[in-house]
């Protein structure tokens, strides 16, 4: 049997990249390995959670193509699968975890807490003092007969506790480090720490893969797991993923959301790609991996301990990447709803899929996100174009552009077979004739066309409008140099 892991995120958020990744490498994991891979979401913050944050989360997953083997939408033998439907399992744990001796009941009020961590953090850390363990049965009685507020507390041991980590090696914590912390909240609530241990303990995972940060919530985990009389999983804590500053990563340096990436005009693949190199290496050199590749080259031994710093530049060159091997029909098929969100596109407007492949075909190798090829595209499926100040300001001139567009026009209309080689030479042509550089009629040509001072090469676009419009767009400069003068 594989390993069964898990993916439990808190739907008070969209899916983040530091989630994605940590469900990413789960998903690889149980993948390699013939596992089983589970979705479980942690609602039991009724306040910050949301139906449409469960939703999000779940079509950030399906976008990236991390579908689960169990979990919403699919079932499985270990439901239910949201934690607010688990309530009565953490509190039956938490009775247990009472009449066995671990836990006890502690009706400190919060202003006895907050007053007691107030003194005590003016000398050093505070720590619970246990004025709740020892209580005697007629002061307890007392308490429960008036319906005093109770929380729940594991007791600590008077000991270390030891785990070895599969990223990070042996970690210990000492005696000292772990007070008799909270398990159910005094309003019934049972916390992360109960609940997480329970699920994992009814859904018989095996491994725990998650992010550095929760280090220091696995010596409770750890307790409570061998509490319960289960042997704990196998831990492996990956390193936080950071912004270029070295600073952990989070909205100033840019989206966090995955959906937020996927509306820039990232592919998926190219998406999973980048994120499974955010602190896992296959040990060699390669940067472009196909799923299957990844699948194939998983291992946890390979994550690294050091912080992975999420670089939007090297994520745009590897979308470049998948952009550019992306055949061009599913590239069409991509592209077609940002150019229909621009206006670019629709019903009456629509060219050919003949005719807008081969526009892709010309931009694709300038486009490193689906988005930009609004922008790329506008030149060709506007009728007319604006015209970028600089571009006139460098290539057009009151006393000579026009005489050259009209010689332009000219050689247009007698290139006998509208290609690329017929067009290049008429204009070449052209500009032997009028005894100026090919490139000032090139330039010019260029901010005719498309209106910009950069562009694919000229000869392609025209051919590309075709004669009509290529002459059309010349003529309009023409008229609007003739009216300057």
């Amino acid at each position: 049997m594989g390993p069964r892991v898990r993916f439990a995120p808190s739907p008070t958020g969209y899916l983040h990249v530091g989630g994605a990744r940590t469900a990413l490498f789960n998903w690889l994991y149980a993948r390699r390995l013939g596992g089983t891979f589970v979705l479980r979401i942690e609602d039991t913050d009724v306040e910050r959670s949301s139906t449409d944050m469960v939703a999000g989360i779940l079509d950030g997953l399906r976008w990236l193509g991390l579908d689960w083997d169990e979990g919403p939408g699919v079932g499985g033998p270990h439901g239910p699968y949201f934690q607010s439907e688990r309530l009565d399992r953490y509190h039956d744990a938490a009775t247990r975890l009472v009449a066995d001796g671990y836990a006890y009941y502690c009706y400190c009020s919060p202003d006895r807490l907050r007053g007691e961590r107030e003194l005590a953090e003016q000398r050093e850390a505070w720590r619970y003092d246990r004025a709740c363990l020892t209580l005697p049965p007629d002061r307890i009685a007392e308490f429960e007969a008036i319906g005093a507020p109770r929380a729940i507390r594991f007791k600590a041991p008077d000991s270390p506790t030891i785990f070895d980590d599969v990223v990070r090696g042996r970690i210990e914590f000492d005696a000292g480090s772990i007070e008799d912390f909270v398990i159910v909240r005094s309003d019934g609530n049972p916390t992360y720490h109960l609940s997480v241990v329970v699920d994992d303990v009814d859904m018989r995972i095996s491994h725990v893969i998650r992010g550095d940060d929760h280090v220091s919530n696995t010596p409770k985990h750890i307790l409570l797991f061998k509490a319960l009389g289960e042997a704990p999983p196998v831990f492996a804590h990956v390193p936080l993923i950071l912004g270029v500053d070295k600073k952990r990563l989070s909205k100033r340096h840019g989206a966090t959301s995955v959906t937020e990436y996927q509306r820039q005009g990232y592919l998926s693949e190219a998406m999973v790609n980048f994120l499974a190199l955010l602190g896992w290496s296959p040990g060699d050199d390669r940067e472009l991996m196909s799923t299957a590749d990844l699948i194939e080259s998983f291992s946890l031994e390979g994550i690294s301990g050091g912080n992975a710093v999420f670089n939007t530049e090297k994520l745009d060159w590897m979308n470049g990447q998948y952009i550019a091997r992306l055949p061009i029909n599913d590239l069409l098929r991509a592209v077609e709803p940002f150019l229909a969100e621009a206006g670019l596109l629709s019903a009456t407007t629509r060219p050919t899929d003949v005719w807008l492949a081969r526009l892709l075909e010309l931009l694709r190798p300038r486009a490193k996100r689906l988005s930009e090829f609004a922008d790329l595209s506008r030149p060709f499926l506007r009728d007319t174009v604006d015209y970028e100040p600089e571009a006139l300001a460098k290539h057009v001139s009151a006393s000579e552009s026009g005489a050259h567009l009209a010689a332009l026009v000219e050689a247009l209309r007698k290139v006998d077979s509208f290609d690329e080689p017929s067009v290049e030479a008429a204009v070449r042509a052209a500009a032997v004739e009028r005894g100026v550089k090919a490139g000032a009629l090139i330039h010019l040509a260029r901010v005719a066309a498309t209106g910009r001072t950069t562009s694919p090469g000229i000869f392609e676009v025209l051919v590309l409008l075709g004669r009509e419009r290529s002459i059309e767009r010349l003529e309009r400069l023409g008229a609007l140099v003739t009216a300057a003068t």
